[in-house]
C-alpha cells in the first residue's frame, strides 16, 4: 500500500525546447505550413512529452486492466459478471479485438488482473495483482477502502515504471470489467459536477428500463457514499473500481517516465479524469484516441480538454479505440523524423 504522498508523481511540465525544434522543423518539412494538420500537432506534443525533438514511438503496449464490480447484482449490465473472466482467458488466447486490433499495429497486450471475481490460471501473458475478488456494491457503500485504492494506484504506477525500463515508448489504456460504466458514470458525475442523466449511457446495451435503472443506482450509489469531488481518492474508492484506479496509475506512471499514453473510451476516460485532477500536469501526455457512444465520454474529454482523433462509434473498450490511433500517432512521429526538409530535398520554398 502507498501512502498519499507517495502517490504524488514527479510529472514535469512538456518540454517546451524539444516542443519548439519540432514545430520549426514541421516548418521546413517539404509541405505548406500546416497543411498536415493534427499529425502535426501531435508530433509537437509527442516531442513536448518524450523531450525528444525527433520522438520515436514503435515500441507499443496496450495494458488492459479487469475488475469485478459490486454494483452488478443491481442489474447495471446486459451481460453477466462471469464474462468478466471468461474475457480474460479469450485475451490471454489472443481472441477478442484488442488481440486482433493490437497485432495489426503491432502492440504488446499486457493483461492485468486487477480484482477479478474468480481465481485465474497463471499465465505467462498475465500479470496478477488482484486486490480482491471485485468490489462492493457501491450502491450500498463504499466500492473500496482508501488504503485499496491508494494501492491500485501504486499498482497502475508500478506497471508503468516496468514498462519503461522494457523500453516502452507508447502505452494504451484498455479495460475489462463487467459493469464498469456504472462506477465510471458516477466518477465522472462526481469528478464534473455533470447531471447524472448526462453521463449515464447504455454500456453494454441495456434497454430503456435497464439505463432508467442505472441511472438510479448512480444517482443512489452518489447520495449513499457523498464522494468529495475535491479528493480524487475519495471518489475512487467510494464509487470507483480496482481497474479504473489502476488504470489512473498506469496514466500517472506514463506520465511520470515521458511515455506517451492513449486514453481509449469511457472507462479508460474516467481513470485520465481521476489522474488530471491528482496531477493536472499527466492531461499533457494523454492523447485522446476517440469519443465513444456512451454519452458522458464527451463531458470527460472536454473536462480534460482533450480532442479526440477519431469519431467511429465505439464503445467495446479493451483499449481497442487506442490501439486504432497508434498507426497515427506513430505516423506522426516518423512524417516528423522522415520526411524531407526543403533544403535537403532540393525543393523551392514558397516565396
Amino acid at each position: 500500500m502507498a501512502s498519499r504522498s507517495q502517490l504524488a508523481t514527479r510529472v514535469s511540465g512538456l518540454d517546451e525546447t524539444a516542443m519548439a525544434a519540432a514545430r520549426q522543423r514541421q516548418n521546413q518539412l517539404t509541405k505548406p505550413p500546416g497543411s498536415l494538420g493534427r499529425l502535426e500537432e501531435l508530433s509537437i506534443q509527442l516531442a513536448g512529452i518524450t523531450g525528444q525533438p525527433q520522438p520515436t514511438v514503435e515500441r507499443k503496449a496496450i495494458v488492459v486492466m479487469a475488475g469485478d464490480h459490486g454494483v452488478t447484482v443491481e442489474g447495471v449490465s446486459a451481460y453477466p459478471a462471469e464474462v468478466t473472466p471468461q474475457m480474460v482467458l479469450n485475451f490471454l488466447r489472443g481472441g477478442a479485438a484488442i488481440n486482433v486490433i493490437a497485432r495489426q499495429v503491432g502492440a504488446r497486450v499486457v493483461v492485468v488482473d486487477m480484482g477479478v471475481a474468480a481465481e485465474i490460471e497463471p499465465h505467462p501473458e498475465l500479470i496478477d495483482r488482484k486486490i480482491a475478488a471485485g468490489t462492493a456494491n457501491m450502491a450500498r457503500g463504499p466500492a473500496m477502502s482508501v488504503e485499496q485504492a491508494e494501492t491500485a494506484l501504486a499498482v497502475g504506477m508500478g506497471i508503468a515504471a516496468d514498462l519503461a525500463v522494457e523500453g516502452l515508448q507508447l502505452i494504451g489504456t484498455g479495460e475489462m470489467g463487467i459493469g464498469n460504466t456504472t462506477p465510471s458514470s458516477a466518477i465522472t458525475a462526481a469528478l464534473t459536477g455533470a447531471p447524472v442523466a448526462e453521463v449515464v449511457g447504455r454500456g453494454t446495451g441495456v434497454d430503456d428500463a435497464g439505463l432508467a435503472r442505472k441511472i438510479e443506482i448512480v444517482e443512489r450509489a452518489l447520495a449513499v457514499n457523498r464522494p468529495s469531488a475535491a479528493d480524487p481518492i475519495d471518489v475512487l474508492a467510494k464509487v470507483g473500481g480496482f481497474e479504473i484506479a489502476g488504470l489512473a496509475g498506469l496514466i500517472l506512471g506514463s506520465a511520470a517516465a515521458r511515455i506517451p499514453v492513449v486514453i481509449d473510451g469511457f472507462i479508460t476516460g474516467a481513470a485520465a479524469l481521476v489522474a488530471a485532477r491528482l496531477e493536472p500536469r499527466s492531461a499533457g501526455y494523454m492523447i485522446a484516441s476517440h469519443q465513444s457512444v456512451e454519452i458522458g465520454h464527451r463531458i470527460i474529454l472536454e473536462s480534460l480538454g482533450l480532442t479526440p482523433l477519431f469519431k467511429l462509434d465505439l464503445r467495446l473498450g479493451e483499449g481497442t479505440g487506442a490501439a486504432l490511433a497508434m498507426h497515427t500517432i506513430e505516423a506522426a512521429a516518423r512524417v516528423l523524423r522522415e520526411m524531407a526538409t526543403f533544403d535537403s530535398a532540393g525543393v523551392t520554398d514558397k516565396w
